[in-house]
């Protein structure tokens, strides 16, 4: 069974740092782009960061310069790591991969007060 697992989030100050964990299970995602989203109340889900399993990156401008979106070495997990957040930042986060269908996990909560 294919699973995607989020972990790492939590509340934070503005200006703190918060490292998002996805880790992949029941098949090799290695050969796919996988990507982080979120979805703040009342918007709609929009993109963060994307990394190919090349290592290309892109990142949405609101996150550019703050954000980091790597993979481990096995392929089976994949990061972000969030720094000089803001509150606007605030909202459960995703992980995606995106193979023959698209995997999502359950996303965890990430909130920033100000």
């Amino acid at each position: 069974q294919v699973q995607l697992v989020e972990s790492g989030g939590g509340s934070v100050q503005a200006g703190g740092s918060l490292r998002l964990s996805c880790a992949a299970s029941g098949r090799t995602f290695s050969r796919y782009p996988m990507g982080w989203y979120r979805q703040a109340p009342g918007k709609q889900r929009e993109l963060v960061a994307t990394i190919t399993s090349g290592g290309s990156t892109y990142y949405a401008d609101s996150v550019k310069g703050r954000f980091t979106i790597s993979r481990g070495n096995a392929k089976r997990t994949m990061y972000l790591q969030m720094n000089s957040l803001k509150p606007e930042d605030t909202a459960v986060y995703y992980c995606n991969a995106e193979g023959p269908i698209a995997w999502w996990g359950p996303g965890t909560q990430v909130t920033v007060s100000s």
